[in-house]
């Protein structure tokens, strides 16, 4: 019997970031030895799963330095006639419908780039067992979010700025309790910036990882 594809991991990296006010675009912001989208990228590279990145021409530049083209989704930054962003839900949608074939999918927002290559994988896991998996922190439900593969048909119609909270809520989903308080930590102030540098690897008072 031929083995099952394995999840793809989906990074959002197509929002404006307008909360963001610094002159450049939040994702490109320096961290660790990277920026916040290479950092993201480079974690979800570290598992070995299939990825997909959507992203807009803005920073999209970035994205390739870290992975292949065929693997980016670039959106563009409005649609529609009044000129309204896509939201959460389209670019969800967008990765989902690129990587058709994949055995589910891991949401993960790019501005959480403290999110462990261990953490992905262990949701990934559950993928087989049920609909809707996330990672939790301390009883503390954060991302990424995985959904399993029969969810395809959902997944590829969402749009919208609510992402794929309507589909959380209609499946049972199951929550995989993570010793990585980085699925809680998003980035969209300059101050978001400052506690994401605090909880870096290597950061005062954090453990240093050995390269």
């Amino acid at each position: 019997m031929p083995m099952k594809n394995p999840p793809t991991v989906i990074v959002l990296a197509a929002g404006r970031g307008s909360r963001f006010k610094a002159p450049d675009h939040k994702l490109l912001q320096a961290f660790g030895s990277s920026t916040v989208l290479g950092t993201a990228l480079g974690h979800a590279i570290e598992t070995g799963l299939p990825l997909r990145v959507v992203t807009t021409a803005a920073v999209s530049a970035e994205a390739r330095r870290h992975v292949a083209r065929r693997d980016i989704v670039e959106l563009p930054a409005v649609t529609g006639h009044s000129g309204e962003t896509l939201g959460m839900g389209f670019s969800i949608a967008s990765g989902v419908a690129a990587s058709a074939d994949a055995g589910g999918w891991l949401i993960l927002p790019a501005d959480m780039p403290s999110v462990k290559p261990a953490t992905l994988l262990a949701v990934a896991a559950e993928l087989p067992q049920h609909a809707v998996v996330y990672a939790q922190h301390i009883g503390r439900r954060g991302h990424p979010v995985g959904f399993a593969s029969e969810l395809y048909s959902e997944l590829v119609q969402l749009s919208g700025d609510e992402g794929a909270r309507r589909l959380v809520a209609r499946y049972p989903s199951f929550g995989v309790e993570v010793d990585d308080p980085g699925v809680l930590i998003d980035l969209d102030t300059l101050d978001d910036l400052v506690a994401l540098h605090a909880h870096a690897p290597g950061a005062p008072g954090q453990p240093r990882v050995p390269h």
